[in-house]
C-alpha cells in the first residue's frame, strides 16, 4: 500500500470516527473496517464526476448497510462532493446534510436512502435492471451510451434479511452482470458474535443463485481488492459477489472484532488508541495537504470522464438521431405533449360495467404505444393485474429491451426494484400484486415515499369482493394504514374514467410514488364521471352528483366500488324527499392538499350530516364525517364465498344503505 493510499483510506475511517464521537451517536465498526474496499472502489473502479452528481451515465453506488453512513459522507468529501467539512461535523444533527442514514435528495451523491438492511441490494438489483433495459434499447455498434455499473456494499445484516434471497434470485436469474456486491463479512452483528444467529454458506447460497462469487480474505489488501473487482467487471454473464473478509472497529485495540463497536461511539480513550494504531497525528476534522490535493484530481478525472462520454453521444446523435432524441427525452424525464392523448373515455350510456384493472391493463396497452419508457410488472400475477404488455416481450437475458418483467412471487424485492429503477432514471417503473399482498413490499413503498420518487404501484383485488379465495386474500386495514403513510397518492378509482385519469396523474408525479387500488368485480360507467374525474381526481374529492332537490340534506362519500352504490341511494333518498350529494372520494391526500374554500365547496360544514361506506376499514374516514357522521365499514376480517353474497351479508346492498341513511335523517 502506498502511502498515499494509505493516508485516503485511514482518511476514511478517521472522519467517520470523529463525526460518530462528536455526535456521540453512529457506528464506527464497519467504516473502519470497510474503508479499504470502499476506497479501492471508488479510487480504480467507479466511474463518477463529483462536479456532475447526477450524470446518468455514471456507475450507482449504494450503501446498503446504512447504518456505516459515516464512511459513505467521508468518501463524499475526500473524492470531491460538495460536501463540505462544516456538514460532516454536523453528523447526525437537526438539518445537517450528514443525517444518520444516507438520504437521496438530501445529500448530494447518495444514490438511494438506505436504512432498512437489504433495500439497497434490491434497489441496486433495480438500478442494473434499468441499465440493461436502457443499453438494450439505445445502444449501437461503437456508441455504448448506456453503459455503467450497479455496485453495492452491503453487510451481514443485508444478506440475513429475506428480501436479499428474493433480489439476489432474481439478478441471478436475469444474469445481470454490470452488477458487482461487496459483502462485509466481518462475523458479527449488534447483538453480538455472527454465529448465534447465522451460519449458512453465503458463497454457496450466491453460486445456486447464478452469481459468481469471489473472496478477498484480507480486506486490508488493497491490491487483493483491486484484483477481485476487475474480476467482477470482466464476468458479464453473471452478477458478482465479492465476500470481503473484515475485522469491525479495525484499528481499535478495545473493541476491534467485537459488537461492541457496532453501533457506538468508540469513546475518547478508545478513539485516542485507534488513531495511535493508525500513526494517525492530525486534530479531529483535518487532513493531510497530500490528501486534501486529491479532490482536484478526482474532479479532473470526472470531468474526463463525463467529456468523453459526451463525445460519443454527439457522434452518437449525428448517426442515430432519433435514438438520440429518445434518450435525451428519457433522461431528462420528459413526456411527449400527446402521450395521453390516446387514453379511453368510457360513457354510461353505451359501456357495460368493467372491473377498474381491465381499465388498468387497457390503460397500459395505449400507454405502451406512447412511452417508451414505460416497464414492469408483476409478482406472479400479471394475468390477474391485467399489467403485461402485449406489443412486447419478457425481459429476459439476450432481450433486455422487452418491457415486461416477470419479477415471480417476490413482492418485497419487486417493491425494492422498482424503486431503483425509479432512481436509476430513463424508465417509468411500475410493480404490480394483490392489494393483500401490500404487507410483503410496505416497506419499500415506505422507502419510495420517503426518498420522494416516483414509482409506481398498482395493487387489485381491494375487497372483500375477491370473494371465494377468502380472508387471507381480502384486504380489510390496508386502505387505512397506506393512507397514513406520509408522502404517499392513494388513489382507488371508482370506475373507468377515474381510472384512466389516475394514471394520468400518477405518469406526470416527479415527487410522490402513487398506488392505484383497483377492483376486481366489475363496476358500472358512472354519470358523468368522464367530465367531472377529469377535473376532480386530482383534488382527491369531488362531487359527482349534486342533490336533485333544492335542499342538501345529507352528504354520502364512498370511494372505488361503493360509489355506484351511493348514487342509488341518493336517487332512493330523492323519493323520500331528502337531498343528498354523492361525493367520490378516491384520494384522501390529495383531498387534504386542497384549499379551504375547495373542502367547504365539497363538504360544507353546515351539512352535519354524512354518511360513507367502504368495504374496508372504517379509520380515518371520521376526520370527514364529523361529529354527526356515520359509516359503514369492515372492522374484522372477511369470509369466503362469493363476492356479491359477502357484499350483501356485509351490508353493501343499496337497500341496506338506503336503509342506514334514512336511519341517520
Amino acid at each position: 500500500m502506498s502511502r498515499i493510499d494509505e493516508q485516503m483510506v485511514n482518511s476514511i475511517r478517521v472522519l467517520s470516527m470523529d463525526m460518530i464521537e462528536k455526535a456521540n451517536s453512529g457506528h464506527p465498526g464497519l467504516p473502519m473496517g470497510a474503508a479499504p474496499m470502499a476506497f479501492s472502489l471508488w479510487k480504480n473502479h467507479l466511474k463518477f464526476n463529483p462536479e456532475h452528481p447526477t450524470w446518468f451515465n455514471r456507475d450507482r453506488f449504494v450503501l446498503s448497510a446504512g447504518h456505516g453512513s459515516a464512511m459513505l459522507y467521508s468518501l463524499l468529501h475526500l473524492f470531491g462532493y460538495d460536501l463540505p467539512m462544516s456538514e460532516l461535523k454536523n453528523f447526525r444533527q437537526t438539518g445537517s446534510k450528514t443525517p444518520g442514514h444516507p438520504e437521496f435528495g438530501h445529500t448530494v451523491g447518495v444514490d438511494a436512502t438506505t436504512g432498512p438492511l437489504g433495500q439497497g441490494f434490491a434497489m441496486g438489483v433495480g438500478m442494473a435492471m434499468a441499465e440493461a433495459h436502457l443499453g438494450a434499447k439505445f445502444n449501437q455498434p461503437g456508441f455504448p451510451v448506456v453503459d455503467h455499473n450497479t455496485y453495492v456494499l452491503c453487510g451481514d445484516g443485508c444478506l440475513m434479511e429475506g428480501i436479499s434471497y428474493e433480489a439476489a434470485s432474481l439478478a441471478g436469474h436475469l444474469k445481470l452482470g454490470k452488477l458487482v456486491v461487496l459483502y462485509d463479512s466481518n462475523d458479527i452483528s449488534l447483538d453480538g458474535d455472527l454465529n448465534e444467529s447465522f451460519s449458512e454458506d453465503i458463497e454457496l447460497r450466491f453460486r445456486a443463485a447464478g452469481w459468481q462469487t469471489l473472496r478477498v480474505d484480507d480486506g486490508n489488501d488493497l491490491d487483493a481488492l483491486d484484483a477481485a473487482i476487475h474480476l467482477a467487471k470482466t464476468e458479464k454473464s453473471r452478477p458478482t459477489l465479492i465476500e470481503v473478509k473484515t475485522v469491525i472497529g479495525y484499528g481499535s485495540p478495545g473493541k476491534a472484532g467485537k459488537s461492541a463497536a457496532h453501533g457506538s461511539p468508540l469513546g475518547e480513550k478508545e478513539l485516542k488508541l485507534a488513531k495511535e494504531a493508525y500513526d494517525w497525528q492530525m486534530p479531529p476534522f483535518e487532513l493531510p495537504k497530500t490528501v486534501e490535493n486529491q479532490k482536484e484530481f478526482y474532479h479532473s478525472k470526472g470531468r474526463a470522464s463525463e467529456s468523453s462520454w459526451l463525445r460519443t453521444f454527439n457522434a452518437y446523435k449525428q448517426k442515430y438521431p432519433a435514438l438520440a432524441e429518445s434518450l435525451q427525452q428519457l433522461m431528462d424525464d420528459n413526456l411527449d405533449a400527446d402521450w395521453d392523448a390516446e387514453l379511453p373515455v368510457f360513457d354510461e350510456n353505451a359501456d357495460k360495467p368493467v372491473a377498474t384493472r381491465e381499465v388498468s391493463g387497457i390503460v397500459l396497452q395505449e400507454l405502451e404505444k406512447k412511452l417508451p419508457n414505460l416497464f414492469g410488472g408483476a409478482a406472479d400475477l400479471a394475468s390477474s393485474n391485467k399489467t403485461n404488455l402485449k406489443a412486447s416481450e419478457r425481459f429476459a437475458p439476450g432481450n433486455y429491451a422487452a418491457k415486461n418483467i416477470s419479477f415471480g412471487v417476490r413482492e418485497f424485492a419487486m417493491g425494492a426494484a422498482v424503486n431503483g429503477m425509479t432512481l436509476h432514471g430513463g424508465v417509468q417503473a411500475f410493480g404490480a400484486t394483490f392489494f393483500v399482498f401490500s404487507d410483503y413490499l410496505r416497506s419499500a413503498i415506505r422507502s419510495a415515499a420517503l426518498m420522494g420518487i416516483p414509482s409506481t404501484f398498482i395493487m387489485t383485488h381491494d375487497s372483500i369482493a375477491v370473494g371465494e379465495d377468502g380472508p387471507t386474500h381480502e384486504p380489510i386495514e390496508h386502505l387505512a394504514s397506506f393512507r397514513a403513510m406520509p408522502g404517499l397518492h392513494v388513489i382507488r378509482p371508482a370506475d373507468g374514467n377515474e381510472t384512466v385519469e389516475a394514471y394520468r396523474f400518477a405518469f406526470t408525479q416527479k415527487e410522490q410514488p402513487t398506488m392505484l387500488v383497483l377492483s376486481r368485480q366489475n363496476l358500472p360507467i358512472l354519470p358523468n364521471s368522464a367530465a367531472k374525474a377529469k377535473n376532480g381526481l386530482a383534488k382527491g374529492a369531488y362531487i359527482l352528483a349534486d342533490s336533485p332537490l333544492n335542499k342538501l340534506d345529507i352528504i354520502l362519500l364512498a370511494s372505488g366500488s361503493e360509489v355506484h352504490l351511493m348514487t342509488a341511494v341518493r336517487d332512493n333518498l330523492a323519493k323520500k324527499g331528502f337531498g343528498a350529494r354523492v361525493v367520490s372520494m378516491p384520494s384522501f391526500d390529495l383531498f387534504d392538499k386542497q384549499s379551504p374554500e375547495y373542502k367547504e365547496s365539497i363538504l360544507p360544514k353546515a351539512v352535519k350530516k354524512r354518511f360513507a361506506a367502504e368495504m374496508g376499514a372504517s379509520y380515518g374516514w371520521h376526520k370527514y364525517l364529523g361529529d354527526a357522521g356515520e359509516i359503514l365499514a369492515i372492522d374484522s376480517f372477511g369470509m369466503s364465498g362469493p363476492g356479491d353474497e359477502l357484499a350483501e351479508r356485509f351490508g353493501f346492498t343499496v337497500e341496506n344503505l338506503t336503509e342506514l341513511a334514512l336511519k341517520q335523517l
